[in-house]
């Protein structure tokens, strides 16, 4: 569920205001952000296999260390703990947290059964979403569309800044969404996950767009 976890970074900002945009989007990303670097390092394996699901070309065949239920508890554990560590800001930290575990959450929803609940021989989950393009289109758009209202109901540009990179981040995800669903599969797994590394650059994108917004009265 890609912009289905852009979904949920942009609608914490209504529940933690209070919260840097960078920790709320790299919370729900955590996981794809920590992904490509254990295909790097040979830790987990993916394929690309098209027809696997109607949805997307990749057959994840192992990822119980970004991608189990388990290790996405201590991930969140571990990133809250950062934050409150930086910020001091309990309800921060525990929002940061949930945004965390409910990328397992989105994917349960979106993937085939290959979700392991830890690392290790472990039931392999997954409601399966990704079978059907035209519901999965239609849930993560009407997710996706429903948080950047909140965000932008929420605040208010008080430069070009906030309203040109702001709208900019909308439809570079809408546009990369697009690209997923209808171009090619991409050529191989190398470039797959070098492509896959380039989401680290998104909350700092967020995050600056963010410093140029204020919240409304």
């Amino acid at each position: 569920m890609f912009i289905g976890h852009f979904t949920v970074g942009l609608a914490s900002k209504r529940v933690v205001p209070q919260v840097p945009l960078g920790y709320l989007l790299a919370a729900p990303l955590l996981l794809d952000l920590l992904w490509p670097l254990f295909l790097l390092m040979g830790l987990e394996q993916v394929e690309i296999a098209p027809g696997d699901t109607a949805f997307t070309p990749l057959h994840f065949t192992s990822y119980p260390y970004s991608h189990s239920l388990l290790t996405s508890v201590v991930w969140a554990a571990l990133f809250a703990a950062l934050y409150w560590r930086h910020k001091r800001d309990a309800k921060g930290a525990l929002v940061i947290a949930i945004g965390v575990v409910s990328h397992w959450v989105c994917d349960f929803i979106t993937y085939r059964p290959d979700l392991p609940l830890y690392p290790g021989i472990s039931p392999l989950l997954g409601l399966g979403l990704w079978n059907s393009v035209i519901a999965t289109v239609i849930v993560e758009n009407a997710l996706f569309v429903i948080a950047v209202w909140l965000y932008h109901s929420a605040t208010q540009t008080r430069d070009r800044i906030g309203a040109y990179a702001f709208w900019a981040f909308v439809a570079f995800a809408m546009i990369t969404y697009t690209a997923n669903l209808l171009g090619p599969p991409p050529p191989n797994v190398t470039a797959l996950t070098w492509v896959a590394l380039t989401l680290w650059l998104l909350p700092f994108w967020a995050n600056w767009f963010d410093r140029h917004r204020v919240l409304k009265n």
